[in-house]
């Protein structure tokens, strides 16, 4: 194990835990006010808990068991774009806007933690490749998803709408789609120089 490899396993469990705990609030949240964008990203927060508690449980394998756990990684980000796509059909069953106050503070609230588990991982980034890069790239996209949820908030006080939270709902499907890629690429990689370096 490397020096950072302990403070590493601290951070990683912090954010689990923050994941988690945010996951239950923005849930409830989600299906009191009939919040599509808050769904997806409850959902999301879960995904994060799971990610960063397989990279909690990896940190100490070799480097070709680590590609294979990022290579699963990928896979468990593409959860909120399933979780948007059910949401989405319930929405159109019994279309309504959300409630504008709640979607803003459940919005700011996500940002805090959000923020705090990507400035957390941060230093972490470049350590233990895609394991490391799924759990960062996670939490940088849910900070941005959350200033957009913000947005959506503001701009259905003024409309009434339900189309500001359904496009937020669609772009961090998509964020989520793109993480996916960037980690299976990393992972790949790192599993081909895993065989080669064992050949």
């Amino acid at each position: 194990m490397t020096s950072l490899t302990q403070p590493l396993r601290r951070a990683v469990m912090l954010v689990a835990l923050l994941n988690l705990a945010y996951f239950g609030v923005e849930f409830t949240v989600a299906l009191k006010i009939g919040s599509v964008s808050l769904l997806a990203d409850s959902v999301d927060f879960l995904e994060d808990a799971a990610v960063n508690l397989l990279i909690f449980a990896a940190l100490g394998w070799s480097g070709r068991r680590r590609a294979q756990v990022g290579m699963a990684l990928a896979a468990i980000l593409l959860i909120p774009a399933l979780a948007f796509l059910w949401a989405v059909w319930r929405k159109f069953a019994a279309p309504a806007a959300p409630e504008a106050l709640s979607l803003t503070l459940t919005g700011l609230g996500a940002l805090g933690i959000n923020l705090i588990c990507a400035f957390t991982l941060a230093r972490f980034r470049e350590h233990s490749g895609s394991l490391t890069r799924a759990a960062f790239l996670s939490a940088r996209n849910d900070a941005l998803a959350n200033v957009a949820i913000i947005g959506a908030g503001i701009a259905t006080a003024f409309t009434h709408s339900l189309w500001p939270d359904l496009i937020v709902g669609l772009g961090i499907a998509l964020m989520n789609l793109d993480a996916a890629r960037e980690v299976w690429t990393a992972a790949r990689s790192e599993h081909v120089a895993a065989k080669e370096g064992a050949a």
